[in-house]
């Protein structure tokens, strides 16, 4: 399987879907079997996962060739390696505020001498104690994925500064959180969120890193693909559903519109 990070390394542009509220390994097989997506990426900030859910949807992914990371809060050490022990290739840090914030992040991902991770080789990354400790722990420091959410005011203004941290592989624009720390919320296009992206673009060139970004619509994507967008998260599991349900009310638009037989 190729992952995420390989992908972004060669220059791929990459899409990807978000799975949070929804998360089953059967979606996971539908995402899989439609094509057209390189992986997929668990909101555990939004909504919690057992690690054994974890384990399954990371499972059902690795048969379709599609790759995964988990977005979490940047509040628990143990929540991080347990993503990574679960099966996830990455991890995203969500609302963080600093460039120290971000560093520490690092280091919960990473084991020494980057960072604290604990060593424990009985997860999945470590094939269950398959794979001797000292090349398990090399291999997941030069494999593992991690990028860090620029959504809050801080972030924008130290961005510089997080993309040159060491170890952190990619930046990923949260526009929905980044707009309402601009005071103009849900207007995406408004002059301060572009002016907000522009910055993040600019601070990935400087460090020679990509960015990321959720996307809405069509319009939205060409402006970020524009400014250098590298990988697209166009929908998420209930945006699917929702857009299932319309397409069949469209489809069946007599069908709906009648009152009696």
């Amino acid at each position: 399987m190729v992952t995420l990070k390989q992908r972004l390394k060669n220059g791929e542009f990459v899409r990807i879907c978000g799975v949070g509220r929804m998360p089953h390994h059967n979606l996971i097989h539908i995402l899989g079997m439609s094509g057209g997506f390189h992986g997929i990426w668990f909101d555990m900030e939004h909504v919690g996962f057992s690690s054994q859910e974890l384990e399954i949807l990371t499972m059902a992914a690795r048969e379709h060739g599609l790759d995964t990371f988990c977005r979490v809060a940047p509040t628990d050490y143990a929540t991080v390696t347990r993503c990574l022990e679960a099966g996830s290739s990455g991890i995203m840090a969500a609302q963080i505020y600093s460039a120290e914030q971000a560093e520490e992040f690092v280091r919960w991902s990473k084991f020494s001498p980057r960072g604290w991770r604990g060593l424990n080789t009985g997860g999945w990354d470590a094939r269950f104690s398959m794979i001797p400790a000292a090349e398990y722990t090399r291999k997941a420091n030069e494999e593992t994925f991690v990028a860090i959410q620029i959504e809050t005011l801080a972030a924008i203004e130290q961005c510089q500064a997080i993309a040159a941290i060491d170890g952190v592989d990619a930046l990923f624009v949260g526009p929905s959180d980044l707009s309402q720390s601009l005071g103009v919320t849900g207007e995406f296009f408004h002059e301060k969120c572009l002016a907000a992206i522009d910055k993040v673009s600019q601070a990935c060139r400087d460090a020679g890193k990509p960015w990321a970004a959720v996307t809405f619509n069509a319009k939205h994507a060409e402006m970020l693909i524009n400014k250098g967008c590298q990988m697209l998260s166009p929908t998420n599991d209930i945006r699917l559903a929702v857009a299932g349900v319309n397409a069949v009310k469209n489809d069946f638009a007599d069908l709906f519109s009648r009152t009696s037989t």
